[in-house]
């Protein structure tokens, strides 16, 4: 008895010292990292993917979890590769007995015993399976890996790591590469296929093997029809589905902005922006088909935002991402150009808050020596006397300049600045060239410019990132002067063939033709467009209007159905027309023009000033020149004729000697000149 009890002692006592020394043999595993290096992502505001890259290798692996794989596919692989996955420890025993008992009476492995923790443990490893040693340190790390990680997080790491033939890894990478799709729903066809590959990724790939791919997936099914899985229905019908025989490229839309976010957070692999991928598909495709047949070098690129929020909804940088001759790799949505007449709408807009002007304010568009500037309207002629609205609505530039030089160049610049522009000026101070494009912008800038106008004079910063603190940002314009702007631009006609639809927007063409450009907006959102070539070469004979302005009436469509109402008029703005404005907005004068001649005021034609004239029988005979009718003339400061509506008029009751004559026009204006009557 007393032996039976010492045998008994002694054996607990040597499996207790194994189990220890397992138990230290387990625990004391080095193991590979534990996490899967994933693909940086894009993502657009509702989480789709717009950009992957490959990771450090150059593999695909996109991140997963369980939440986003079909759970159809994971009871198939379950099923298929470790159906007691939820109940061995690493390392399945009954597997490994019947695969040596197998292989004991049949001469040689007819079937593996790998559990998907083993998988695993290969897969962190880079590990081959064909010795013992290396089956060995697998059922180490495995075991190691049971004690250290839950059996989903083990799960995850395969739906991670398992390989599909080339640099493909993963289900997530892979649904996408032979589907084009989110492993989120798949066919039981699809599922089987993706369940086959692993075994053998390299001689299943359907894109170079397919009906080996065929056959894999055949085997998979089989095995899911016995076991229950599938129905011998839902099993046929999927053998019938062909298999992918090519990859598909993975998704690589926005991928200027993509470069831009991940550049901006290294840290971060998943990044989620606030475009609309719909919206961005759409874009893209009429940037491509914009250039087409426009010559090899002709580039586009077009922002769009919502100016409620300041979220960038589309942002195409070229017409394709090439290193071709339209150098596409250029993110045109940032480059500096020459804005052209796009800045125009901000000097008319500084110059009704200032109350140098007034939409129905009376301008001259003529031929104006600025201190040496002499610039001139785009075609070379000149309109004379009009109202703002319509120099505005014609960019015409020598109102634009006369503005631009009464407010003064720096006060343009501190409103760029005002909505949070970045811009760069060919020399050191602002000229008056600043008004007709003289600056460097961007076309992004110029979008949040008009952001700002659309938003009642207020402006907000763009962003491309969903949920990003947005606030205000400073007022660049009133609420009354940036309505008047937004009327004043929904008045312009439409391009040929686009709706009438009353979307405020201009239109401008750089120096030389090198940049043409469109910006419009409505109630909602805000659009820009800018065509050129990226090296800044002209383009003969292209124009904003003709060039870019069609190409944003057809954003606006692939954008909605209709355009979102403009906001009423804020109270304090003055509706009247130019009879009713205040004296001094009736007509535009710059701050310098009170030391100046006023080119409209009256001048005494005849007689000339210091002239001998011959008094006749019925007076003296006098022309005025310029001035409003009706005109009074005093002859010594005293009236000899008033309210006369014609330029000629004779005047009576004069006499002989040295006399001044004067003119006074309806407006006040007056011209005197001295003469002596014989």
């Amino acid at each position: 008895m007393t032996r039976l009890i010492f045998t008994l002692a002694l054996t607990l006592f040597l499996a207790a010292f194994a189990r220890d020394r397992f138990d230290d043999w387990v625990n004391t595993t080095d193991l590979p990292a534990l996490t899967a290096q994933t693909s940086n992502e894009v993502l657009d505001r509702s989480g789709n993917l717009l950009r992957a890259y490959t990771v450090a290798d150059g593999r695909w692996r996109l991140a997963t979890d369980l939440t986003q794989v079909d759970p159809f596919f994971v009871k198939l692989l379950l099923a298929y590769e470790d159906k007691r996955f939820y109940d061995h420890h690493g390392v399945d025993p009954m597997a490994l007995l019947r695969a040596a008992f197998q292989a004991v009476t049949k001469g040689e492995i007819t079937s593996g015993a790998s559990t998907l923790t083993m998988q695993v443990a290969r897969l962190l490893e880079n590990s081959g399976t064909g010795h013992i040693q290396g089956k060995l340190r697998q059922i180490r790390v495995a075991l190691a890996l049971e004690r250290h990680l839950t059996k989903d997080q083990i799960l995850s790491l395969y739906l991670h790591l398992a390989p599909y033939g080339g640099n493909i890894e993963g289900i997530r990478a892979a649904a996408l590469a032979y589907f084009g799709k989110e492993p989120r729903r798949l066919t039981p066809a699809e599922a089987a296929l993706l369940v086959a590959i692993p075994q053998s990724p390299e001689t299943r790939r359907p894109d170079r093997a397919a009906q080996t791919a065929t056959d894999a997936r055949a085997r998979v099914l089989t095995r899911a029809t016995k076991d229950g899985i599938i129905t011998a229905d839902q099993a046929r019908a999927a053998l019938t589905e062909p298999v992918p025989t090519a990859r598909r490229a993975f998704p690589a839309l926005a991928p200027h902005l993509s470069d831009r976010v991940t550049a901006e957070d290294t840290t971060t692999r998943r990044h989620q922006t606030t475009i609309d991928k719909a919206l961005q598909i759409a874009l893209e495709k009429l940037a491509a088909e914009t250039v087409a047949g426009q010559g090899a070098r002709l580039q586009v690129a077009i922002v769009v935002a919502d100016h409620r929020t300041g979220e960038i909804l589309a942002s195409v940088g070229s017409a394709a991402y090439t290193g071709d001759a339209r150098q596409g790799f250029v993110d045109m949505t940032t480059a500096l150009r020459s804005p052209g007449s796009t800045l125009k709408p901000l000097i008319y807009g500084l110059a009704f808050d200032e109350g140098l002007a007034h939409p129905e304010t009376l301008i001259d568009d003529k031929p104006t020596d600025f201190n040496g500037y002499r610039p001139q309207n785009f075609d070379k002629q000149f309109r004379g006397t009009i109202r703002v609205r319509e120099a505005l609505q014609q960019s015409l530039n020598l109102p634009a300049v006369a503005l631009t030089e009464a407010l003064g160049p720096a006060k343009l610049l501190q409103a760029m600045d005002r909505a949070q522009m970045k811009s760069a000026l060919p020399t050191g101070q602002p000229g008056l060239a600043v008004a007709l494009g003289g600056i460097g912008v961007t076309l992004e800038d110029m979008v949040q410019l008009y952001t700002a106008i659309a938003r009642g004079g207020l402006s907000r910063p763009l962003t491309h990132l969903l949920n990003h603190d947005n606030p205000d940002g400073q007022r660049v314009i009133t609420a009354s002067a940036a309505w008047s702007v937004a009327d004043i631009l929904a008045g312009l006609a439409p391009p040929p063939g686009a709706p009438a639809n009353r979307l405020a927007y201009k239109t401008g063409t750089s120096y030389g033709h090198r940049d043409a450009w469109a910006i419009g907006f409505d109630g909602a959102h805000v659009i820009g467009v800018w065509m050129g070539r990226p090296d800044g070469t002209p383009v003969p004979g292209a124009f904003g209007a003709d060039l870019a302005a069609p190409v944003l009436f057809q954003a606006f469509a692939r954008l909605k159905p209709s355009l979102t109402p403009q906001p009423p008029p804020p109270p304090e703005t003055l509706l009247v027309a130019n009879a009713q404005l205040p004296q001094p907005l009736r007509h535009f004068r710059s701050r310098s023009a009170a030391f100046q001649p006023d080119a409209r005021a009256p001048a005494i034609g005849f007689p000339p000033d210091g002239s001998e004239v011959e008094l006749l029988p019925e007076g003296l005979l006098v022309r005025v020149e310029g001035g409003t009718a009706p005109f009074t003339w005093l002859a010594n400061g005293a009236p000899v004729s008033t309210t006369d509506q014609d330029r000629e008029t004779v005047l009576a009751s004069l006499g002989k000697g040295f006399i001044t004559l004067s003119v006074i026009d309806a407006e006040g204006r007056s011209a005197r000149t001295s003469v002596r009557l014989r």
